[in-house]
């Protein structure tokens, strides 16, 4: 009885951090769970003017052409490529850039290097993208360049092979820098007299680097794998559709763009969410399978 007073109690002492995180709740619920009642779109073929209670059902028709359709493959395969690409050197460049930045002693300098390659980070790739297409197009100051120095201009945004190059290389400047500071915060917990230790027993600072500061950042580095892994199938819609063209559809169409051209563009809104559930579907259990793996291995846990 006494117990069940002190919870009431507690509970009646708690109630206005409890009303706090309820416009929150609400938000999420809203935004979040809510429209998930859409969903039932992709088993139907959706008229906005039936809504979704009176739209003629066609169970898994959408999800059977997303298979069938003849670039479907090619258009998975891309995505794939490209995503797996990007995730292998958004977390191997930003860790290897944080290594460097560490071993410098000036702080001005360490700072001023720091927040340079941070920026891009806050342009938008429709900004970014009119600067790349300029900048490497058949007159840009890169073929130009290549001209002045006796080679060949190179058709980047044109050419599928150097598309996907440009897209992935693009991806990383723009973003190596933000994932640089989670490494650079990850380094600055690492306790000093590791490093101490290690020094006492003649290690250079090469190998403290590979001794010390790497096993360290394991968990973290832990944590960036699997939240990536859960967006294998977003190859970045923003970027390539500010850079690609019908030259390199082949090559160069995800899943997104390919759904925005051959559903959205037509009205397809089933389809389209159709797509989206199996690329949710997917994420899911990539992230699930990478988080118990992530625990066999590494002994990392959320909760």
């Amino acid at each position: 009885m006494m117990e069940t007073k002190k919870g009431r109690s507690k509970m009646i002492r708690q109630l206005p951090l409890h009303l706090l995180i309820l416009p929150s709740i609400i938000g999420l619920f809203l935004f979040n769970y809510y429209p998930m009642a859409g969903l039932v779109m992709a088993f139907e073929d959706f008229k906005p003017r039936l809504g979704y209670l009176h739209s003629p059902w066609v169970g898994l028709s959408h999800f059977e052409y997303m298979f069938t359709y003849p670039d479907s493959v090619q258009v998975i395969w891309n995505t794939l490529l490209i995503a797996s690409l990007k995730i292998a050197a958004n977390i191997a460049v930003p860790i290897v850039f944080a290594l460097l930045l560490n071993e410098v002693r000036a702080l001005f300098f360490k700072r001023f290097v720091q927040t340079l390659v941070y920026l891009p980070h806050f342009l938008s790739w429709v900004i970014l993208g009119g600067i790349l297409t300029d900048m490497l197009g058949n007159k840009g100051i890169v073929n130009h360049l290549l001209f002045n120095l006796g080679a060949d201009p190179v058709f980047f945004l044109g050419n599928g092979t150097w598309f996907r190059i440009t897209v992935v290389v693009s991806d990383i400047w723009k973003e190596f820098g933000f994932s640089t500071i989670i490494y650079l915060a990850a380094m600055s917990g690492i306790n000093m007299s590791l490093y101490e230790a290690a020094e006492m027993d003649g290690a250079s600072r090469f190998k403290q680097t590979f001794h010390v500061t790497l096993p360290a950042l394991v968990p973290v580095i832990l944590v960036v794998g699997t939240l990536a892994l859960g967006n294998i199938l977003n190859a970045g819609f923003d970027q390539i559709f500010n850079l690609y063209n019908p030259l390199v559809y082949r090559e160069g169409d995800i899943i997104d763009t390919f759904v925005y051209r051959i559903g959205l563009m037509n009205g397809s809104f089933s389809f389209a969410t159709a797509v989206g559930l199996f690329k949710s579907a997917v994420g899911l259990v990539l992230i699930v399978l990478a988080y118990r793996l992530a625990y066999r291995f590494g002994n990392y846990r959320i909760f």
